[in-house]
């Protein structure tokens, strides 16, 4: 989000999976806050590959902060799978199957 390479879906749509996910760490005993936490992560795995693929500039000599905000972008895509593997092992905790 430092650089407008991304365009705004991109931050709005991760800043409300973490506002969603505040929502389900904080209600401990909600079951469906977790699950939408859950669901939008993996929603959001598929947009970030998305937006990154179409809006990587091809071709072009990239600034320091382009290259930082781009880079930042892969690295969160690439932790993501965790989140979702550990967003997963809270949901068996609180009693899903």
């Amino acid at each position: 989000c430092m650089n407008h390479i991304l365009p705004a879906s991109y931050a709005w749509g991760n800043f409300s999976v973490l506002a969603v996910g505040i929502w389900a760490i904080v209600q401990r005993d909600s079951l469906d806050a977790i699950v939408m936490f859950l669901t939008g992560l993996l929603l959001t795995v598929l947009t970030d590959i998305i937006h990154i693929s179409v809006f990587y500039p091809a071709h072009e000599r990239l600034g320091d902060t382009t290259r930082f905000s781009v880079g930042m972008a892969i690295f969160s895509l690439l932790l993501k799978p965790l989140a979702c593997y550990l967003v997963y092992r809270m949901y068996r905790e609180r009693g899903g199957e």
